[in-house]
């Protein structure tokens, strides 16, 4: 099974974007006895038209964007402020029930600063939030990565994760 980490936007050479790269690293290097990888960082932005849109044509754009960079098939996992707040061991485990029924891609999706588009919501296996407070979106891709680092190692039966 293929992890996939989707972002709206760019950090390009920043420190969240090497905690980030890190961790998708390790996640695909733990993963791999486990039939989990690669573990890739895909990152996509809408074409940005007048200053003046609007918060729905962004999100719209957006999810043009990344329905363009995903393709079809798969499980979509969005994050979403009002998501579910799920312990290391329920994500593990529900990537677990994926990979067990044969899915071959999981795209964990984190849209852009309006947020996602409703659609794109609908669509999702479920929605994941990191509590109630909000949080930059750089700092989320690199919660987001260790999560999936973390889940690899609850997976593998590794000392890294301790309830």
């Amino acid at each position: 099974m293929r992890l996939t980490l989707c972002a709206v936007g760019k950090l390009g050479a920043t420190v969240e974007n090497t905690l980030t790269k890190d961790y998708l690293n390790r996640a695909g290097l733990t993963g791999r006895g486990l039939g989990i990888s690669p573990v890739d960082l895909l990152e996509v932005e809408a074409k940005k038209g007048a200053k003046a849109a609007t918060s729905a044509l962004l999100k719209t754009q957006e999810m043009d964007a990344i329905k363009a960079a995903l393709g079809e098939g798969g499980i979509l996992i969005t994050c979403d402020e009002h998501g579910e707040q799920l312990t290391s061991r329920q994500i593990a485990t529900r990537l677990n029930t994926y990979k067990d029924r044969g899915e071959r891609r999981v795209t964990f999706l984190i849209g852009g600063a309006d947020g996602l588009d409703p659609a794109l919501l609908k669509q999702s296996a479920f929605s994941l939030a990191f509590g109630p407070q909000t949080w930059p979106h750089a700092l989320v891709r690199v919660m987001l990565a260790e999560q999936m680092y973390r889940a690899t190692t609850i997976l593998a039966g590794l000392p890294y994760h301790r309830d």
